[in-house]
């Protein structure tokens, strides 16, 4: 578990860390230049998109009826949540299919629950009812998993993400808009996205080298519309046009800036870049990190770093002083409003941006 910055950084240095980053940019090489429609189905494509079937499924069987002016998430989120836990490991059961059988039965169990416990963290966390980047990596990782016990091969990355990723989007916005989950440590208008963060990092990667698109051609909302279907990126810019109605500029400029950039391929690049930093790096999010056997929690031996802890203390003093100074003007007002600190707020409820949409609506 992750729970000091000395816990972070150990997790920064280790191989776990590298195998999600490395993993992450093979998916995303994987559909550069590819729209949606190049994703080729497989047997593993086709069992993962009916695992996703069935989440919708138990969607279906707890719609919410709670009516009201809260902005905040609807509680039936919980009963969904609820079943899907109860059926994770059946869920996971049925993706892995006879591949494994013949490992021992103790250990195919374990990795079954570890599985499971990624797959159910995938979609929100039940007691806030909330989603966010932290919840996406999950997903992420259960196909990670997924991979390293040889039920994704790497020839099946491109159908992974354009046919299996973009599904669990799809999964993802319908909870979003069902149950009004909270954006979870949200950047407000810093931020990418409310909830998302991968689909623009592969959605980049999809766009690189396109003909005729350029960055700036998501400020062309008749563009957006006809090509969402096709492309992540622009996918995500309608979802968010279609919930704020206002300018890019004013309710996303971090997006209006990185539509700056001179190429896709700047974009993409930029994209793992931020991922490691904004993600991967920061404390709030990984705090809530599950570890296992398939990606382990790797700790360095603390009673046999004596000799290195007194060579590094005259070091660590001299650093203490910049760290507190810091530290002590971090929440001064200021402060330049768009400082990245994704998922910082951890603990302070954000209200559902479909929650506002849906209240203004209807007040009209």
């Amino acid at each position: 578990m992750i729970v000091t910055q000395e816990d972070l950084q150990e997790w920064i240095e280790s191989k776990g860390y590298n195998e999600v980053v490395e993993f992450i940019c093979e998916l995303q090489e994987s559909v550069v230049g590819k729209d949606n429609s190049a994703g080729r189905e497989t047997a593993t494509t086709r069992v993962l998109e009916e695992m996703l079937d069935r989440v919708n499924e138990i969607i279906d069987r707890h719609r919410a009826e709670s009516t009201g002016n809260s902005r905040f998430g609807k509680i039936e989120f919980r009963d969904f949540y609820k079943e899907l836990e109860e059926k994770s490991q059946e869920l996971v059961e049925d993706v892995r299919g006879k591949k494994g059988e013949e490992d021992e039965e103790e250990g195919r169990k374990s990795e079954t629950r570890e599985l499971a416990v990624y797959l159910q963290h995938s979609f929100g966390d039940a007691n806030r009812i909330d989603y966010g980047s932290g919840h996406e990596l999950n997903f992420i990782c259960f196909l990670l998993c997924l991979k390293k016990i040889g039920v994704i091969e790497r020839h099946e990355y491109t159908g992974i993400v354009l046919l299996v990723f973009t599904k669990y989007i799809s999964v993802m916005r319908r909870l979003q808009k069902e149950y009004w989950l909270e954006p979870a440590g949200s950047h407000g208008v810093w931020g990418l996205d409310d909830y998302h963060f991968l689909p623009f990092l592969f959605g980049a990667a999809q766009l690189t080298g396109h003909e005729h698109m350029r960055p700036k051609s998501i400020h062309n909302a008749e563009l957006v519309e006809m090509y969402r279907d096709k492309y992540m990126y622009f996918e995500c810019i309608d979802f968010i046009n279609r919930v704020t109605k206002m300018s890019l500029r004013w309710h996303s400029p971090m997006l209006d800036d990185i539509s700056g950039a001179k190429s896709w391929q700047k974009i993409k690049e930029g994209m793992v870049k931020m991922y490691r930093k904004e993600v991967l790096e920061k404390l709030p999010i990984m705090q809530h990190f599950i570890f296992g056997q398939l990606i382990k929690e790797e700790r360095k031996n603390r009673d046999n770093k004596d000799e290195d802890k007194k060579d590094e203390d005259k070091k660590d003093e001299d650093k203490k002083v910049d760290q507190d100074s810091k530290q002590s003007v971090a929440h001064l007002p200021h402060l330049p409003s768009h400082v990245h600190t994704w998922g910082d707020c951890c603990g302070i409820r954000i209200p559902s941006v479909l929650a506002q949409s849906n209240t203004e609506s209807t007040a009209k």
